[in-house]
């Protein structure tokens, strides 16, 4: 999609603080941390909320993925946590799915 910023920046026309590519997945470090790490992985193929993802292979290619860089970054035996906002009322602002990965600092609960 040509105006969707997450788009964009697997087309390599905006240039993230990038951590992890394959063939199906980018990661990258998000620019307003909310932990001292917080990396948002997408799937490079556009899908607007998780309520479009309709493969199951892609979705645990994420959770894969997110479970790769918490042990890369530190944070398997600590813990971490993985969000998805879902919607405006869940807390989405980029209409491209993307997971959360938040590591570095005790995680409170409820989330907020």
């Amino acid at each position: 999609m040509s105006d969707c910023l997450f788009c964009k920046m697997v087309e390599g026309e905006i240039k993230p603080d990038m951590v992890y590519q394959d063939d199906y997945v980018f990661a990258f470090r998000d620019i307003s941390p909310k932990a001292p790490v917080h990396i948002l992985i997408i799937p490079k193929q556009h899908i607007e909320t998780l309520n479009d993802l309709n493969d199951a292979g892609l979705a645990g290619h994420l959770l894969k993925t997110a479970i790769q860089l918490a042990k890369q970054e530190g944070l398997a035996e600590e813990g971490y946590r993985t969000v998805f906002n879902c919607n405006k009322n869940g807390g989405q602002e980029v209409f491209h799915l993307h997971m959360h990965l938040l590591g570095g600092r005790q995680m409170n609960w409820p989330p907020g």
